[in-house]
């Protein structure tokens, strides 16, 4: 029998499915529960976003709230927060020895998307390039 790296989950895969069951659950729950949802997993939110509207619910509930970290995914909050819904960033903060390493490890999460930081560089520089257009124009 094949160990997992993991003790709870077998791979990211299943931290995917069970992360977007429990959205979906407290989606299902919301008078019961308020909750943040702080992914730059763009299917997450997806998902998210379509079970709301399915579900009919104001987009901009006070129990629902979704955050990216300062620098990261910004395509995502905005377009979270150009839609209704509550959006934020959010920025680590404390004691060095306490916010290094959780940053160091933001890092090599994030390393493993492949492309992502040059799709995101591509994103910015199609906004700069769409802004100028439109101030061109005006």
């Amino acid at each position: 029998m094949a160990r997992s790296a993991s003790p709870i989950h077998i791979d990211k895969a299943a931290v995917d499915h069970d992360f977007n069951h429990a959205m979906v659950f407290c989606l299902e729950h919301l008078e019961q529960i308020a909750f943040c949802v702080a992914t730059h997993n763009e299917e997450s939110c997806r998902l998210l976003v379509d079970t709301a509207q399915e579900l009919g619910l104001d987009l901009h509930h006070p129990h629902i709230h979704f955050a990216q970290l300062y620098g990261m995914s910004d395509h995502i909050s905005f377009n979270l927060a150009r839609a209704g819904f509550n959006a934020s960033k959010y920025v680590p903060y404390g004691p060095v020895r306490d916010v290094v390493p959780r940053l160091i490890r933001r890092a090599q999460e994030n390393r493993s998307v492949s492309g992502q930081v040059d799709r995101e560089l591509g994103l910015v520089w199609s906004e700069i390039g769409r802004r100028k257009e439109k101030s061109d124009e005006g």
